[in-house]
């Protein structure tokens, strides 16, 4: 049974599908339509209350607390608490209480507060002021009380409180400029344009007189969709229908500039207006560490339950005899010999599996959250990131996947705003094989291979003219360009010529703004658009209006755009203009293989190319095209998809006019970037919608293609000439060749792949023919694993995200970075493992929908080598740690039992079991968690290789892992058996009291205290005084607890146990010489082992170390007499005794460093010098040389 269909309508009604969109009808000023239009159906709507909180005062409690315990960790100690209840267990409920109400209090503190401050700023909106048209008056009002049909009013610089229709305008032409920057970050001013029909309603009086009705699709958050038609009711007149769009749409949250006032109708309010619906989270993004760390968690888990059972079966098998089963001190009670002996086996398995339960680290989690939380602050706080243009620097969304950024072994990026600075600079123009390039005049010669606009009047022929001024006029016809006089925009003054105000253009598109001012500079100057008239002045200085009829739009899919004007002589023109591949098979006639060299040429040169086309219109034909656009326009159901049919319909047969060419210059410091990726072992593919050409050019200038780089290519071209199957299955023998070759010799040839999307659509499609050519995906896959770099041409948005998506599927299962700065690059941006938005100047889509936001590429350097790294190494050494010191704390107890009995005694005091991983040891790893340093930022910089020691997840191995844990169980079993054979035979203390289980457990404890804290202190690289204060004081503080809790008879205590306890154990010098000598022995194999790694086979990073330490930093503050002799030398030496001789090069970092220095005092340049001897001893310092001496 075929069940497409029926999938196909429930996907359409229930799932929301785009082509299905329910609409509403909205009555303007909230009137009934006139009689014998439609029937009036009353409609209920939100109010216009915004809602950002998740609590309500009612639910907070219940709803915070269901959040936190659907964590697993949470939940498990919720159930170890209530078995604590239950039944009858070795240690208090308050063990497990009250480290678990710590947690759950804290994250619902840290929740409720931010919960408030969202309230707030919902009261803050909710209540501004808002001016509504009712009875012919503007009345003042509350932003929560709009009401979808209300009429508002909106004055300069106010937000929209809603989703507005704009109905009229302050402005003549019915037009209100917008800025949207808290939309998306676009500060460039929009043109929005009210109906024709109701601009003419300019008072409250009139306004309030008009009778419409709107019908527009239901909510939906796309920011830059709308669909609707306006119906207009006037006496004595049919009806008129209008079409709504997105450019009739002012958003909520968007800011009215240069515009006294409009009127507009509330369409969207509340928590249906687009803002709101933007606000919904993406989807939850779970980093390699913290997929480790689950998987350590089960590991524990499972040694937990092990543990509870082996101790369950001995205790059985120890009361098997019975002069064991029941002794004197322990009787049980009747109830307790009739329970059956699977019910007492069961208990005691839960009361084991609570007194084993510490080995889950339950402070572990918020400790996590705390470190990536307050983290996440350097990144932002790091004055490197900051960007002096943009008055803004590095943001963190998401402060969960700080570790990630030191695991990326993909970037992929895009190519325009990203690598290049999306700064528009007009080069030249072709028309019919002709180049124009302005300011090409050189001492009255016109430079070769070029010639400048005052070529056109000397120009033979007529139809090489009429090419000339169609193209030029058509470059400033054919755009979205607005013109601005003013003197002052936002106040900021711009386009001050010779202390007059003179126009400047503005668009959200800086390829428009370039050519029309490119074209200014040739002579043609795009003036205004008035009354829909746009306006231009020649090269004559003549004004020419043209009546714009038509928009056709740009949309990715086209990758083109079209206008339609009638000329003053009443002809019908469409001009267009688009890239190269949408232009070209439409034409019809024109110079086309002039025009494509040209094209090709500047695509190689790294310019960004358009092609300009046009078509004459007969009255019939232009007719014919409004029908289909209208048609379309009015649709409220598919009128994407329509409107796209019609485009295609009036854009053929075109004759092609020329091509033009605009420069984007590669960012600062996007080649050292890219070549310090590479140096780090991370991949770097470049996926851009850019002609091949274009995107290589900018490729070699950013060093992701070397010159010695073999390019293989995958491109529709090449397919054409051969299967796709013959060409995949060529280019996998060719590195495969290589590869083998390359095991053999020094030298491996360098592999970059470029390949197009239309190959790419193939190469994913999954299909199987007679041939047995089947999915291409893991072929494509292993020609990527051996090349260096790949460039993605000619890419559609979807095929960025599927491009990140198949690698992440690989069989390797990479960790993936996507960078962009455009709303194109949003797709890629959410599917890889970490997102970073570029702050460019295609908007802020990319940074809203972003993990990261970065002001520019090269900043991407250190948020990676950097920041990345710095953050892995921290958590990392966390997450063991916290296991390693559960591990130092719970086995112990776990030998106790075969001391006492399997009768489930705990070896620690109820405080020590609450407290240990709350108070005793918990601040210090959180402290190191956020300040350690175990190379210098400059050293991470300057060897990004050394991103490559912490690849793959490399410190949270399995083999790493279980160092851990081995290291855990070797202490715990020198504190045991440490304290217990060393007490052995009964001590005493100074009073003759001996010492008794408490005292023994106590023991155990302060060793274990300091040992794990002192482990802590020997890892650490970074000393500061906070250091030291944390480390010291956490001690100080557990010794200071232990003296006060053992020193006073608490009342609220039911029993006495500890009772001076740790004092007799500290007066006792027995005791002291134990816990001096089993912290010795408990920290020494760690140390011998790091001793003997590091000296046999040390890690890049401990080569790095041991180099730093040879500074001149550290040598200097050595006791030392220098002296420099002569400035003309051959070779030289650094003597300090006879220990050790090195030999360096200049080149070399110390002695670059080392020699710069003496170079100052002995006003010579040595670091020219030819090879050096350094020798190094602690006796003193000396430099020697041939010549005079002078001292330094």
């Amino acid at each position: 049974m075929d069940f497409s269909r029926l999938r196909n309508i429930i996907s359409r009604y229930c799932v929301g599908e785009e082509i299905w969109v329910d609409s509403r009808t909205v009555y303007i000023g909230h009137k009934e339509p006139p009689p014998g239009a439609e029937a009036y159906i009353p409609q209920r709507y939100p109010d216009n209350r915004i809602v950002s909180s998740k609590y309500t005062f009612w639910n907070f409690i219940p709803k915070n607390l269901f959040e936190q315990f659907r964590r697993i960790a949470n939940f498990y100690f919720l159930v170890i608490f209530l078995v604590q209840l239950i039944i009858d267990t070795p240690t208090s409920p308050v063990t497990s209480g009250l480290p678990l109400f710590f947690v759950i209090t804290v994250t619902a503190i840290k929740q409720g507060y931010e919960d408030w401050l969202r309230h707030k700023a919902d009261c803050s909106i909710n209540e501004c002021p808002v001016d509504v048209v009712q009875r012919g008056k503007a009345v003042r009002t509350q932003s929560h009380k709009l009401r979808v049909g209300d009429i508002v009013v909106v004055r300069e610089d106010e937000t929209f409180p809603c989703d507005l229709i704009l109905l009229s305008s302050s402005r003549q032409d019915g037009t209100c400029y917008v800025t949207t920057t808290s939309l998306d970050g676009e500060s460039s001013h929009k043109t929005y344009y009210a109906i024709p029909d109701t601009m003419a309603f300019r008072t409250d009086q009139e306004m309030d007189s008009l009778h419409a009705t709107i019908e527009c699709e239901q909510p939906q958050p796309d920011l830059y969709k709308f669909v609707g038609r306006i119906n207009i009711y006037k006496e004595k007149e049919e009806p008129v229908a209008r079409p709504l769009g997105a450019e009739n749409l002012l958003l909520r949250g968007a800011t009215l500039k240069n515009t006294q006032h409009i009127y507009a109708v509330a369409i969207y309010t509340g928590m249906e207006t687009k803002m709101a619906l933007n606000y919904q989270s993406k989807s939850q993004k779970r980093s390699a560490v913290e997929k480790s760390m689950n998987a350590f968690l089960i590991v524990y888990l499972c040694i937990l339950i092990s543990k509870a059972a082996i101790n369950t079966v001995l205790k059985y098998a120890w009361q098997w005899s019975p002069d064991r089963d029941e002794p004197w001190y322990n009787r049980r009670t009747e109830n307790e010999r009739q329970r059956h002996v699977v019910v007492r086996a069961f208990t005691d398995f839960l009361a084991f599996t609570v007194l084993f339960n510490y080995i889950i680290p339950v402070s572990m989690y918020v400790t996590v959250e705390m470190q990536k939380f307050l983290g996440s602050y350097f990144i932002t706080w790091d004055e490197e990131m900051f960007d002096e243009e943009l008055g803004e620097g590095a943001q963190v969304n998401t402060s969960d996947l700080n570790e990630e950024l030191g695991q990326v072994e993909y970037v992929f990026t895009d190519k325009t705003g990203t690598l290049t600075e999306n700064n528009m600079e007009f080069i030249e123009c072709c028309v019919d094989g002709n180049v124009y390039i302005p300011h090409a005049i050189c001492n009255g010669q016109i430079l070769s291979a070029a010639s400048s606009i005052d070529m056109i009047d000397s120009s033979p022929g007529g139809y090489r003219r009429e090419h000339e001024d169609l193209f030029f006029r058509a470059l400033c016809l054919c755009h979205t360009v607005q013109v601005k006089e003013e003197e002052t925009v936002d106040g900021i003054k711009k386009g001050i010529h010779q202390g007059r105000p003179t126009s400047f253009y503005i668009s959200s598109s800086p390829d428009e703004v370039a050519l029309v001012e490119g074209m200014k500079r040739l002579g043609y100057t795009y003036l205004r658009l008035k009354d829909n008239y746009m306006e231009i002045l020649n090269k004559d200085d003549e004004i020419e209006r043209f009546e714009l009829l038509h928009v056709l739009n740009f949309d990715s899919v086209r990758r083109r755009m079209s206008v339609i004007v009638r000329t003053s002589s009443g002809e019908y023109l469409l001009f267009c203009k688009g890239a190269d591949s949408a232009i070209f098979p439409l034409v019809v006639s024109g110079k086309v293989e002039q025009v494509k060299a040209r094209v090709e040429q500047n695509a190689v040169e790294g310019l960004r190319t358009l092609c300009v086309a046009y078509k004459r219109l007969s009255e019939s034909e232009y007719q014919e095209a409004c029908r289909h656009l209208t048609d379309a326009k009015l649709a409220l159901q598919e009128r994407e998809q329509r409107l796209a049919e019609a485009y295609d319909i009036i854009e053929r047969d075109f004759v092609l006019l020329g091509a033009t060419a605009v420069e984007d210059r590669l960012q600062e410091k996007a080649a050292d970037t890219i070549e310090s990726l590479h140096k780090a072992g991370i991949k770097v593919w470049v996926l851009t919608g850019d002609k091949m050409e274009t995107a290589a050019a900018t490729c070699y200038a950013s060093k992701l293609f070397r010159r010695s780089t073999q390019i293989l290519e995958l491109t529709k071209k090449r397919t054409e000439e051969q299967s796709l199957h013959d060409v995949l299955f060529e280019l996998n023998r060719t590195v495969l060749r290589q590869r083998s070759i390359s095991g053999l010799s020094v030298d491996c040839l360098d592999f970059g792949l470029i390949i197009d999307g239309a190959t790419l659509s193939a190469v994913l499609k999954p299909k199987r023919d007679s041939a047995g050519h089947g999915n291409y995906r893991e072929i494509f896959l292993e020609i990527c694993r051996n090349c260096s770099a790949v460039l993605c041409c000619r890419m559609a948005p979807l095929q960025k995200a599927q491009i990140v998506k198949l690698i992440k599927a690989s069989k390797e299962h990479p960790i993936t970075l996507a960078v962009g700065d455009g709303a194109n690059d949003v797709s890629m941006i959410l599917e890889a493992h970490v997102g970073i938005g570029i702050m460019g100047k295609e908007g802020r889509q990319a940074a809203r929908n972003s993990d990261y936001a970065i002001p520019k590429f090269k900043h991407l350097k250190k948020m990676l080598l950097v920041h990345g790294h710095y953050y892995y190494i921290r958590i990392a050494e966390l997450v063991q740690y916290f296991f390693y010191k559960n591990v130092c704390f719970i086995f112990p107890q776990f030998l106790y039992q075969f001391f006492c009995g399997f009768s489930q005694q705990p070896l620690y005091d109820t405080a020590y079991l609450t407290l240990y991983n709350i108070s005793f040891t918990s601040l210090p790893i959180l402290l190191y968690s956020l300040v350690e340093k175990h190379v210098t930022m400059d050293t991470l910089k300057r060897e990004p290789s050394l991103y490559r020691d912490i690849a793959k997840n490399s410190l949270l191995r399995w083999p790493v892992f279980l160092y851990w844990t081995c290291l855990g169980v070797f202490d715990a079993v020198v504190f045991f058996f440490g304290a217990y054979f060393l007490f052995d035979n009964t001590t005493f203390t100074s009073n003759g009291q001996m010492f008794g289980n408490w005292t023994f457990g106590t023991l155990v404890f302060t060793v274990l205290v300091f040992t794990v804290t002192l482990k802590l202190a020997l890892d650490t690289h970074h000393w500061t005084w906070i250091n030291h204060f944390v480390i010291w004081g956490s001690l100080l503080f557990y010794v200071i607890f232990s003296l006060l809790w053992g020193g006073i008879i608490w009342p609220f205590l039911n029993y006495q146990r500890m009772y001076y306890v740790f004092m007799q154990m500290l007066s006792s010098g027995p005791a002291w010489l134990s816990i001096i000598l089993l912290i010795t022995v408990s920290l020494l194999p760690d140390v011998i082992k790091k001793v003997l790694c590091r000296a046999m086979c040390p890690t890049a990073t401990e080569r790095v170390q041991d180099r730093d330490k040879l500074s001149w930093d550290d040598m200097a503050k050595l006791p030392s007499r220098r002296s420099y002799k002569g400035a003309s030398v051959d070779s030289s030496q650094l003597h300090l005794g006879a220990v050790e001789t090195l030999s360096l090069r200049a080149s070399d970092p110390l002695p670059q460093k080392l020699l710069a220095h003496l170079a100052e005092g002995g006003r010579a340049d040595l670091r020219s010098l030819s090879p050096c001897m350094l020798r190094l001893s602690g006796a003193g310092i000396a430099y020697y040389a041939p010549g005079p001496e002078t001292s330094v």
